[in-house]
């Protein structure tokens, strides 16, 4: 008997319908899995028997062939167990087909027929939507997840044997719903940080303000104990709400990474990544034998901190260049090509020198000019010209910390951040792929960052007595176009272009020397 029901496979942050076929034959014996199964989808052979076993079924006598369609895509992940199993029990005519040819299914077998909870559910569901069918059956931890995609019907299930009766009229599943409540109301989405934690460091706070407005990287460069990830750590507190779309694609990023953190329902909080120093190229970008979102996607929507910089590996810094750019990053190997967004906020801090305290105003600096230099070199000039700010942050002082005046609370600093993005909105609205100051091209920066005689003066004078690199020179338009927008200034003033030449303090040729 020929029976036709559904799966789905991941391909990047997506996922494709794809047909399970099942034939039944008297010639032959044996189960054949069709349609290039990785080893998982193969091994599910033996998965499926136990649980059938201790289902209370038994496998078919004769030829089983299953085929997976598309033929020319890679399946991969034991997702694929479920419908394989349900499409064998209807060839075998122990569930209803019709029950089947408008079902998408999902889910992992346990060898006593339990269910247990796959990634990447959320694109699935979406998948199964598109597709036009009625409804998705999957393991019922992985439920609350699929919920939030409206227009399906979503079934969790705990067992093989309660899929076979649901499909049967045996039993009544109640479907699953989003959780109760709006996810986007003020008190789901607030932080466990905030700035008003922060004593002092005014002119940090201001940078990353700048940055949250007009969406600029940030390398942050202090001694030790200065507060730097303190700082970084709040910078997600002061990004302007996610809007449903991006709540939506960052959750299926999380989804397709087999992160569960959120416990079902979108993600309404910015992520925040901090992975460690001894990262690996392919934990940061993605990839691997089974292609999944490295650091860079997962930080999507929100902000990767790199810690300690110059202590990541070259060749792993090197690889940040792609995205910080293209907002997205493509992984390339001989079997897969996937393309996965990473349009995020890099905040670095590092140590000024191998002791830590070049420049601290009280400790003496016990390193020499060459190691400095040394130091400093290991991020490469290319890395460096996409990070648009560059701040020195200096110890807090004694009478700073022992005052109880709290500072500035965040809720204050993302009212005016939401501000100028809205102006950068409005600003940006005919151009397709810019939403923010740093995604300017050159054709824009010559539009939008006009400068009057004594600003460009200013600019000039600038880059002859401090040394700027050529490359600064659109970094600081950049930011100066979003200090205006701050202070809601219709064109760039010398104080915008004064304060973003502060912001390049690595560009200096006196630095480390």
């Amino acid at each position: 008997m020929f029976i036709r029901t559904f799966a789905g496979a991941l391909l990047g942050i997506d996922a494709v319908k794809v047909t399970v076929e099942v034939n039944i034959t008297g010639g032959g014996l044996g189960l054949y899995l069709v349609g290039l199964p990785d080893n998982a989808v193969k091994e599910s052979e033996q998965r499926i028997r136990a649980a059938f076993e201790n289902s209370g079924e038994r496998m078919s006598g004769r030829k089983v062939v299953v085929s997976l369609a598309p033929a020319d895509l890679r399946k991969e992940g034991s997702g694929f167990d479920l419908p394989i199993a349900v499409g064998i029990l209807a060839a075998m005519e122990r569930v209803d087909a019709g029950a089947v040819s408008d079902t998408m299914f999902v889910g992992e077998l346990s060898l006593d027929g339990s269910l247990k909870p796959v990634r990447g559910v959320l694109p699935i569901a979406i998948a199964a939507r598109q597709a036009g069918l009625r409804r998705l059956i999957l393991p019922v931890e992985n439920a609350g997840e699929a919920a939030v995609v409206e227009g399906i019907e979503v079934l969790g299930a705990g067992t093989l044997r309660e899929v076979a009766e649901c499909l049967n009229g045996e039993r009544t599943i109640t479907p699953a719903t989003p959780p109760v409540g709006d996810p986007f109301a003020p008190e789901r989405m607030r932080y466990g940080e905030d700035f008003a934690d922060v004593k002092g460091q005014t002119h940090v706070k201001r940078a990353l303000e700048i940055a949250a407005a007009g969406g600029h990287n940030v390398l942050m460069i202090g001694a030790p104990g200065s507060g730097k990830t303190m700082l970084a750590r709040r910078l997600p507190t002061i990004l302007p709400p996610l809007t449903r779309e991006e709540a939506l694609e960052t959750t299926k990023i999380h989804s397709v990474a087999g992160k569960t953190e959120f416990a079902g329902g979108l993600m309404t909080l910015r992520p925040f990544r901090a992975p460690h120093h001894l990262t690996s190229q392919v934990a940061l970008i993605g990839g691997g034998q089974s292609p999944r979102p490295g650091e860079v996607s997962l930080a999507h929507n929100g902000v990767l901190f790199l810690d300690e910089l110059p202590e990541f590996g070259r060749n792993v810094l090197e690889v940040l260049r792609q995205p910080l750019e293209e907002k997205r990053i493509v992984v390339s190997r001989a079997k897969y090509s996937v393309e996965y967004p990473a349009n995020f906020t890099l905040v670095a801090a590092m140590n000024p020198c191998p002791c830590g305290y070049y420049n601290h105003p009280t400790k003496e600096c016990t390193c020499s000019p060459g190691a400095v230099h040394r130091y400093m070199g290991r991020i490469s000039g290319p890395l460096l010209d996409r990070i648009d700010l560059q701040v020195e942050v200096t110890p807090v002082q004694p009478s700073e910390l022992t005052s109880a005046a709290p500072g500035e609370p965040s809720s204050a600093i993302r009212e005016r951040v939401i501000r100028a993005r809205e102006i950068q909105a409005a600003r940006f609205r005919d151009v397709e792929g810019v939403h923010t100051n740093s995604m300017m091209g050159s054709s824009l920066l010559r539009s939008c960052c006009r400068l009057d005689a004594a600003s460009a003066a200013l600019l000039e004078r600038a880059m002859e007595r401090l040394s700027l690199s050529a490359r600064a020179y659109d970094r600081i338009l950049k930011v100066a176009r979003t200090i205006a927008d701050l202070a809601g200034r219709a064109e760039i003033a010398a104080e915008d272009i004064a304060e973003a030449i502060g912001y390049r303090s690595l560009d200096r040729g006196t630095w480390g020397r």
